[in-house]
């Protein structure tokens, strides 16, 4: 991020026009829902890998942006779910400023978070331009041998964007909206396990007799946000659970996103409008290790997961009270993170590897990585990101652009001070995996945890974010949950109910 916008930030926060809150709580929300396709072409490149791979045929189902807009009279927040695998922060800085030129939402304002479908359109890795100066070597391995994104395809994800927000802000009606948790814990599974030899491993396999345990845990709340406009009638909905799109139903897809969406709509409404946010899903998938049947992949296992979620959002959606949210507010924090490096023998011993040209075996691949990181260092020795906070009356959406662990995740909601925290990842940008400190430690490992031009950040990388994210939380102040009326005083019980059996 350029040090003037950065200096631009640190004045809005200073000055406090970046949390904005509402002490007029009779003033009226209302709220508005958008989307627009993005489905890849086929023949582009479809990124979910070190390596590439393209999309052939016709597609499963459509990619999608999905915005929702919240204002209250004083303040708007945006959130917004895209699917793709990631997002790079130039593009979502692009559409925030067309947004705020086209209709006055502030940027700080605008949450941009990526599904992580590994079946989306072309956003990275590489992005366009990043290697330009490298040597033919770097150059060749990063725009010949590595996924990249597609300046063509970039255009269109933003202007989606764009125009998705500024759609839902127009499209703003008198609302009312409930809030809520559910509980899924039979379709997200931690894919990372502790191994008899002292390490952990990614995805080990089912049969693996050298399985000890899980090394991390699940996080099985499905965060809800239902809308109905004053006829009673539902148009939207924010969900945030942590599951990765890898599913991977036939051709290009939200994945499992897609039959959450359906899942909603058969009961709410064809129009009704669903816009995701991953949670802390870095080490999270679909995939069970221990199951003994082959179902956790496909056309099934994509069913089998946004049926579930959705079914939860479903039970959220009839059970919990409607009202006014408030406040509305946001924030936004500038973190600034050394990246781990590589010593200079190893860059030598891996540009030896990748020159052998055994392409496609693990060694060659890392070896890989480990020549594009060493340029990326030596041009920029640490990352600067921003963490985000997007206030929804008791709901806070803390965000970051990492592959988050999903222990950091639930470390973020212990430390938050809101009844509802939704920890958002791969959201405004992309640093690649941010594991535990645990995970980086002699006992830790799998892929993870490597050292590659994605994932580099230092060891306390994901520790210093969520302490980031719970300290700009403290700065806001929850809203009130909706109630249902209280019951009336107590006067006396029930003549029916309180006269004594009848034997004869």
């Amino acid at each position: 991020m350029h040090r003037k916008l950065i200096y631009l930030i640190s004045l809005v926060l200073l000055f406090g026009s970046a949390s904005v809150s509402v002490t007029a709580e009779k003033s009226k929300m209302k709220v508005g829902f958008s989307e627009r396709d993005i489905t890849p072409k086929p023949g582009m490149e479809r990124p979910g890998g070190y390596g590439k791979r393209f999309h052939q045929g016709k597609p499963h189902d459509p990619c999608k942006v999905r915005a929702v807009v919240f204002d209250n009279g004083m303040m708007r927040a945006a959130l917004v779910g895209i699917d793709v695998c990631f997002i790079s922060h130039s593009v979502v800085e692009a559409a925030r400023k067309e947004i705020q030129i086209q209709c006055g939402i502030a940027p700080h304002a605008v949450l941009v978070g990526a599904s992580h479908t590994h079946s989306g359109g072309p956003t990275g890795m590489v992005q366009p331009g990043e290697y330009d100066q490298a040597s033919d070597l770097v150059k060749k391995l990063a725009y010949e041998l590595t996924s990249c994104a597609d300046p063509e395809y970039l255009e269109i994800v933003r202007k989606a964007i764009t125009d998705a927000v500024v759609e839902a802000d127009r499209k703003r009606v008198e609302a009312c909206a409930c809030i809520g948790s559910g509980y899924e814990d039979k379709t997200a599974f931690n894919r990372r396990f502790r191994m008899k030899n002292g390490l952990t491993y990614t995805h080990p396999r089912f049969g693996n007799p050298d399985i000890i345990e899980p090394a991390g845990p699940i996080d099985p709340e499905v965060g809800v946000i239902g809308v109905w406009d004053t006829n009673d009638r539902f148009i939207g909905c924010v969900v945030n659970y942590a599951c990765q799109g890898t599913t991977g139903p036939c051709g290009t897809s939200a994945d499992w996103i897609y039959y959450l969406e359906r899942t909603i709509r058969g009961v709410m409404g064809e129009n009704a409008i669903v816009v995701f946010l991953n949670g802390a899903c870095g080490d999270i998938t679909q995939v069970n290790n221990l199951n003994p049947y082959n179902t956790d992949r496909g056309e099934r296992s994509a069913r089998f997961v946004g049926t579930s979620v959705g079914a939860e959002v479903l039970k959220v959606l009839s059970r919990a009270e409607r009202g006014n949210l408030s406040p509305i507010s946001s924030r936004v924090e500038i973190l600034n993170i050394s990246r781990r490096k590589p010593s200079q023998e190893r860059v030598k011993q891996c540009i030896e590897t990748v020159k052998k040209g055994q392409q496609g075996t693990t060694e060659w691949s890392f070896a890989k990585e480990i020549v594009m990181l060493d340029y990326i260092i030596k041009r920029e020795p640490a990352a600067e990101f921003e963490v985000q906070a997007v206030q929804i009356g008791p709901a806070v959406f803390l965000s970051n652009p990492a592959e988050y662990f999903c222990q950091l995740g639930l470390d973020i909601k212990a430390g938050s001070p809101f009844p509802f925290t939704y920890p958002v990842s791969l959201a405004n940008g992309i640093i690649g995996y941010v594991p535990t400190e645990e995970a980086l430690c002699p006992h830790g490992g799998g892929y993870e945890t490597r050292l590659t031009s994605y994932t580099n950040l230092e060891v306390k990388a994901g520790t210093k974010i969520a302490n980031a994210c719970i300290r700009i939380a403290k700065a806001m102040k929850p809203g009130a949950v909706p109630e249902p009326p209280k019951a009336r005083p107590f006067v006396k019980p029930w003549d029916y109910g309180s006269v004594p059996p009848e034997l004869k």
